[in-house]
């Protein structure tokens, strides 16, 4: 059997199957003490025990006993956006509340401003500096939302950045509408004005000219309430959009339950969700993606995952990259957060930054496990166990890095 790429003498660790997996199945991670995988065409053709007989690979990796898992899956990031904003560190750490920052003008809607100032060319370059940087962690797919254009020129701009984005380096970007991300400054005292522009203007020319895959809301006090955040989505179902929606990230608002009634394929942020809204999403299948790091980064609560699984849910992690509340890109970040603060076992943490994090952004048939017919994305952790890769946190710990059959990043020896 002739083969373009071959993974030899790996510990093989992957779900299995393309649903997500929720509560205690969580847990049921396959594990191949001494592995191979054979990717032909950028699918994977096999995926075994023992010694590759009788298989001849244009390129051959031999793990060493190396983790094998997976590419990662990162299903909420903010990439798309201009400048940064390390200058509201200080403010933080004095303690002044993050909506009290945004609404002095700080927070998204300076990055607004940044971002509608930038060309093209310097916020390609930018993005494209993170998604290395992602690559080199082990993201394989990601999900990127605008939100920082604020207008229809603007949002529409983004999105088509994020599809030129695609095709010029090699992570599969999933697009997600989110020009309900703030109340832009030109329409600070008509919030009403806004939420109809998002519906009537926005929403028909992303679907006309189909630049995104999802619609998402940021539904919070001061921003976007539960009746503009239904109303939003609502029209977008009617265009044909999935639905996500940032839900109880900072006060209880009825996101989990609206969430649940709308069926959306994902609620995230969950900080303050109750335990009804929760069993309400559980339910729905709605799928709960957590972001320890914006906890962290933020100093406030952290998700209830550990609740949330013994409850029965579904539940992916992200990295939340944005350049406020989460400026990272590390996924390796996430998952030692997710073991130390979450207090999720390994196998519940690969399988949400893999099978989960892809069903929630509706790849979970192409990608997030290590099965025949799925893509041949893979990361060779540095790693001799699977407990090993959230136990030892602050470094790199990808070995290599494999994108369709293809080495995308090697670790320098």
């Amino acid at each position: 059997m002739k083969v373009d790429t071959l993974v030899k003498n790996g510990r093989i660790v992957t779900s299995v199957g393309s649903a997500p997996k929720s509560g205690k199945q969580m847990q049921n991670v396959r594990i191949i003490e001494k592995g191979y995988v054979a990717i032909d065409g950028g699918i994977i053709v096999k995926a075994a025990e023992g010694e590759p007989t009788k298989m001849e690979a244009k390129t051959t990796i031999n793990a060493e006993g190396r983790v094998v898992t997976p590419g990662l899956v990162d299903p909420h990031t903010h990439l798309i956006h201009a400048g940064s904003r390390e200058d509201e560190l200080a403010l933080k750490l004095k303690g002044v509340p993050y909506l009290d920052i945004l609404n002095a003008g700080g927070g998204i809607l300076s990055t607004v401003t940044a971002t509608r100032t930038a060309g093209d060319g310097a916020m390609i370059s930018q993005v494209l500096k993170s998604l290395r940087r992602m690559l080199k962690y082990g993201t394989t797919t990601a999900e990127v939302k605008s939100g920082y254009g604020l207008n229809t020129q603007q949002e529409l701009r983004l999105l088509g950045l994020i599809h030129d984005l695609n095709s010029l380096q090699p992570i599969d970007l999933v697009a997600t509408f989110m020009g309900a991300h703030a109340i832009p400054e030109e329409y600070r005292n008509d919030k009403d004005a806004y939420v109809r522009l998002v519906k009537e203007e926005m929403l028909p020319r992303v679907a006309e000219e189909d630049l995104a895959r999802y619609c998402d809301v940021f539904c919070e006090e001061g921003v976007f309430d539960i009746d503009d955040t239904r109303d939003i989505l609502l029209a977008a179902r009617k265009l044909g959009l999935g639905l996500k929606i940032h839900a109880d990230e900072m006060n209880p608002m009825g996101g989990a339950e609206l969430a649940a009634e709308l069926k959306t394929t994902s609620a995230d942020h969950l900080l303050a969700s109750t335990d009804e809204g929760l069993m309400m999403m559980k339910r729905a299948g709605v799928i709960a993606v957590v972001l320890p790091v914006t906890s962290f980064n933020l100093e406030e609560r952290f998700a209830r995952a550990r609740d949330m699984i013994d409850m029965g849910l579904t539940v992916a992690l992200a990295t939340d990259y944005n350049p406020g509340s989460s400026p990272t890109e590390s996924m390796q970040l996430v998952m030692n957060m997710a073991a130390v603060k979450l207090k999720m076992t390994p196998e519940e943490i690969i399988t949400a930054a893999t099978i989960n994090a892809a069903c929630a952004i509706g790849m979970g048939e192409f990608i997030g496990t290590i099965e025949e017919g799925k893509a041949g994305d893979l990361v060779v952790f540095d790693a001799p166990n699977l407990n090993y890769i959230p136990y030892h946190l602050g470094v790199n710990l990808s070995n290599t890095v494999i994108k369709r059959g293809n080495i995308v990043y090697k670790a320098q020896e």
